[in-house]
């Protein structure tokens, strides 16, 4: 039974219309709200490219921000944006399985538990001429060109 149906059972006859007639209203006004197209599927489409844009722009602005406390502002730029296609396709798979299940977002979450203890085993010098030359890495296949 529906949430609905019990709570107009749980109301008297008068309580009921005025529950109907609210929810009538209510139906109504949203009817009324206009999209940018008179066209329900061209208007879901606006609001998911709107969506990931500003999830995309939110996240460089996050990745850059955390890049700038060790690198200079251009060299920032040249590593989020010298991500390579399969790096960015990756990534989005990963992040995809994550967010679809519990099991998926366990499978990743110990995935980058198990790399973070992978990388506390190193060195701290070790770790870190590693990163940096990941990082390095990407600069120059930006300077290059290669994205």
């Amino acid at each position: 039974m529906s949430s609905i149906r019990k709570l107009q059972g749980a109301l008297t006859s008068s309580g009921r219309r005025a529950a109907q007639r609210a929810a009538a209203k209510a139906r109504k006004g949203i009817r009324q709200v206009p999209g940018p197209s008179p066209n329900p599927a061209t208007n879901l489409m606006i609001a998911e490219i709107a969506v990931a844009s500003a999830g995309r722009v939110a996240r460089r602005s996050m990745e850059k921000g955390l890049l700038k406390a060790k690198f200079e502002r251009e060299q920032a730029v040249a590593i989020v944006e010298g991500r390579g296609m399969a790096h960015t396709m990756i990534t989005a798979a990963i992040a995809r399985v994550a967010t679809r299940s519990l099991p998926g977002a366990l499978l990743v979450g110990g995935g980058l538990f198990v790399k973070v203890v992978f990388d506390r085993s190193l060195s701290r010098r070790k770790a870190r001429r590693r990163g940096d030359r990941e990082i390095e890495q990407r600069v120059a296949d930006a300077d290059d060109g290669i994205l």
